[in-house]
């Protein structure tokens, strides 16, 4: 009794505490008083002080807010980061002009093939035709592969050259000059969708051609015929180049217009790319893309701005104070092209986390298929590798010159025939000393890149090819096996799928070489990529079976997929 009365009374005191303690807390808040924040002293110590409410003043307040002060070195890791992307961004402007100067010329190189070198090409081969039967050559090829396709590329830039001789350029422009400003910008930005479109077939149409001239006789050929696809080749050829006329001519009405409205809402054109670009998620491999893609469209900006200066020089009877008056919109335009560029890479860089150096591998990528057309195991020519990369073909680009040049310049006597003659021989000259250095630079860029190895590789076949694309598509889903009732078992199931055994990552690993150009020119896995999906329990593992392959930037081609688009 004794004990549970000693129990009772020990409740009854604690409840008392408890009810003392909380009307002196309501008696502290009816005061309105608090205590203060001392950094000094610890909580729930003696040395605490207390404030009234006088203490709490508005100078007080302010003296507080004028002296208290922070550290940035708490969260260096934060600040340092965003300082790396401030520097990134500065170094975009002189990285992205590096590639896209040399990209530029190496758009001229295969620019200055058409005029110079090809047509020297294709004398060689029907010379080599004609003197075939004088030789008494039997029981090998009439022509070597790489003539059959300079002879095809020459009769189409013939018969094309003829049918645009029929294309009436000022009727073209009249007409054009004739509709409304809005109607002429929603035109040219077809125009622009167009280009692109047949940039993409046209050299797949070209490529086709190429194969079923010179495909070996051994094979079963399972194709239309090679007049067929001459035919098509030369049809988009002469459409490509009506395109792009049409391109030149909207220019030139802008050039031409009073109040430059025109040329104004095609300049602001520009600036509307970098909201459809800047704020989408981008890889590497889109990045390369896009660059290939910005140095083919800034090359053709400088081919069209020279049609519209020679048309233009023309209908002025070549007055040189004339081309001061074209020269600021020329300016204006390269320089809107320059600085759209700049803040597109600039932000893409800075919002997807890639270093300013992925320039250098673009670089270094465009190099090696300079050095690999010098091989002797070389399975195309150099402008058609980049046509593929870039997206330039420059065969309709360079009939469309041809036909504003012509019919531009009037060539009589033999004084002008001796101009023609010097300025192609200067014509040569400049590629032949463009492909010098750009074979010189593309060696170091490739030495550099430590790819000397890729070299001597065979290339990639269509089959293997067409598999990684296929793969690279694919979702794989992982389902695992029955669960047993134990926990313990359950629990060696589930980590038996999150980490595979050794032997399994081994063998789903495939072999790499170890040269520094493998991580040099691939792009990471996407996260969703590597994850392996649970059917069963809906979860997520970080499992090395059935990974997706990587795609080397040397297998990128201006219209290849990349993730799910094609920028």
């Amino acid at each position: 009794m004794k004990m549970a009365d000693s129990q009772s009374s020990g409740l009854e005191q604690e409840t008392e505490d408890g009810e003392r303690g909380r009307k002196a807390y309501t008696n502290k808040e009816k005061d309105g008083v608090t205590e203060t924040l001392s950094f000094n002293g610890k909580n729930g110590s003696s040395k605490d002080k207390k404030c009234s409410l006088s203490d709490l003043s508005l100078v007080r307040f302010i003296t507080t807010e004028l002296t208290r002060g922070y550290f940035l070195e708490h969260n260096e890791a934060k600040y340092t980061e965003r300082r790396e992307k401030v520097y990134t961004c500065l170094r975009i402007p002189k990285e992205l002009e590096k590639l896209m100067i040399f990209g530029f010329f190496l758009c001229l190189d295969a620019f200055l093939y058409v005029f110079t070198l090809l047509p020297l090409r294709v004398l060689l081969a029907l010379l080599r035709l004609l003197t075939r039967p004088c030789c008494g050559l039997s029981g090998s090829r009439l022509l070597q592969p790489a003539q059959v396709c300079d002879v095809l590329k020459g009769f189409i830039m013939v018969l094309c050259y003829s049918m645009m001789s029929y294309v009436d350029y000022s009727m073209m422009y009249h007409l054009i000059r004739g509709q409304s400003v809005i109607k002429l910008y929603i035109i040219y930005n077809m125009l622009e969708v167009a280009d692109r479109l047949f940039s993409s077939f046209g050299q797949d149409i070209l490529d086709a051609l190429y194969w079923t001239a010179t495909e070996p006789k051994e094979k079963n050929r399972a194709h239309i015929g090679v007049i067929p696809h001459f035919l098509m080749a030369v049809l988009y050829v002469f459409l490509h180049a009506i395109l792009i006329m049409v391109q030149a001519t909207t220019l030139n009405v802008a050039f031409n217009s009073h109040n430059k409205s025109l040329l104004t809402i095609m300049m602001s054109n520009n600036f509307v790319e970098i909201k459809g670009s800047v704020f989408k998620k981008f890889e590497k491999n889109n990045l390369f893309q896009m660059s290939n893609s910005d140095i083919k469209e800034r090359f053709t900006n400088y081919i069209l701005l020279l049609i519209v200066c020679l048309r233009n020089m023309e209908q002025f009877s070549w007055n040189p104070d004339h081309l001061w008056v074209l020269f600021p919109d020329v300016v204006m335009v390269i320089a809107s092209e320059v600085a759209v560029d700049v803040v597109k890479h600039a932000f893409i860089t800075k919002f997807n986390d890639i270093s300013a150096d992925v320039y250098g591998e673009y670089r270094a990528s465009l190099a090696f298929d300079l050095v690999s057309s010098r091989q002797k195991n070389a399975y195309t020519d150099y402008s058609d590798s980049v046509s593929r990369r870039m997206g330039f073909i420059p065969l309709p680009l360079a009939l469309l010159l041809i036909r504003v040049v012509t019919s531009s310049v009037k060539i009589q006597g033999s004084l002008s025939f001796m101009c023609v003659l010097l300025f192609y021989l200067g014509m040569i000259t400049l590629k032949v000393l463009n492909s010098i250095v750009l074979l010189g630079t593309s060696c170091t860029f490739v030495k550099e890149a430590n790819m000397e190895e890729k070299l001597f590789d065979p290339p990639p076949s269509a089959v293997s090819s067409r598999v990684n694309s296929r793969a690279h598509r694919t979702k794989h889903v992982h389902t695992t096996p029955q669960q047993e009732p134990a926990t313990d078992k359950g629990r060696t199931s589930l980590a038996s799928v999150n980490s595979p055994p050794d032997h399994v990552a081994e063998s789903s690993a495939p072999t790499l070489p170890t040269s520094n150009s493998d991580t040099f020119l691939t792009t990471p896995d996407e996260e969703d990529d590597d994850k392996i999906i649970n059917t069963d329990t809906g979860t997520e593992g970080d499992g090395l079976k059935h990974r997706t392959p990587k795609k080397d930037l040397l297998e990128i081609d201006r219209f290849t997929i990349c993730g799910n688009r094609i920028d």
